[in-house]
């Protein structure tokens, strides 16, 4: 908690509910209330990989380090593994890989559930590349919208609600009605589920020098989610700030936003000193010692005071 002081419950409930509140989904989403050293995320039977759960990012790194037969003193983050695997065995295999990775059919968690159950239109930013959302929102009945952004140029894939295919945009000539259908944003790619498809991932070193050298042409966040990320706070779930692909994610944001007269909010479980002041910095009030069941928990009392 921010110290020593809950959430700001009622608020945040009542911004999600209007749809005023922008939450920002990371890789602790899918993991919900897993124990990682408790619960792994695959299992080796019979010389395959068998799947049970989305891994997190440390989990995919350390994956793609032990395929790679990586020496334990050259692993590292997420990035820097995947960037070694794409160097061992070519980018066609590593995005193979993630496909095959993130096809998982993990049930949406109730945190996904929850968003999708909201009733007015909402703008979800994510970093992940899972489906979660768009399967919780299907469950839910509800239209959506999703909005992806291309690896290899400077477009984004529109997922218009029911289509069977995307339409491929430069970001600043989509159009969507914001109020009429909630959007789901993914920032980082996402997987694609088509046959002979494999999805589009930021994910090495080398893909994250290129999105982040676009941000800064302001060529890769589409012009209509300017005013959204101008006047409305964020939430953040799921994260660690302590990435630096977030924080400078987080900075490119910031010139949207104009210095907001507002804060945005940040869950973690345990956040470090460091983290809390780099949060603190970009204007994100964190509120640690919950996991995110445990927010949901409190957060799902408000819609019955």
């Amino acid at each position: 908690m921010a110290d020593g002081l809950p959430p700001p419950y009622p608020e945040i409930y009542e911004g999600l509910s209007a749809g005023t509140v922008i939450p920002f989904l990371g890789a602790g989403a899918p993991l919900y209330s897993r124990n990682p050293n408790q619960t792994p995320w695959f299992q080796r039977q019979q010389g395959k990989d068998v799947i049970s759960f989305l891994p997190t990012a440390g989990e995919l790194a350390s994956y793609l380090a032990h395929r790679t037969q990586l020496p334990d003193g050259e692993r590292g983050e997420l990035t820097k593994m995947a960037q070694y695997y794409e160097a061992v065995l070519g980018s066609e295999p590593l995005r193979k890989r993630l496909r095959e990775i993130f096809s998982h059919q993990q049930p949406p968690t109730p945190l996904h559930e929850f968003l999708a159950g909201l009733p007015k239109s909402l703008l979800i930013v994510t970093t992940n590349y899972d489906d979660l959302l768009e399967r919780a929102f299907r469950k839910a009945n509800k239209s959506y919208d999703v909005v992806v952004h291309v690896t290899s140029q400077e477009s984004v894939l529109w997922w218009e609600h029911g289509s069977a295919a995307p339409k491929v945009f430069p970001p600043d000539d989509l159009d969507i009605d914001l109020d009429a259908v909630s959007v789901i944003y993914k920032m980082h790619g996402a997987v694609d589920r088509r046959e002979k498809e494999v999805g589009q991932y930021v994910i090495t070193e080398d893909d994250y020098i290129e999105f982040l050298t676009r941000m800064t042409r302001r060529s890769v966040i589409p012009s209509i989610f300017a005013e959204p990320f101008q006047t409305r706070p964020f939430l953040f779930l799921g994260y660690g700030l302590y990435d630096w692909n977030l924080r400078v994610i987080l900075n490119s944001i910031q010139k949207f936003r104009r210095q907001p007269k507002f804060r945005s909010w940040a869950i973690e479980t345990l956040s470090k000193p460091v983290e809390r002041k780099l949060w603190e910095d970009r204007g994100v009030t964190v509120f640690d010692g919950l996991t995110l069941d445990q927010f949901l928990a409190e957060l799902k009392k408000q819609a019955a005071s």
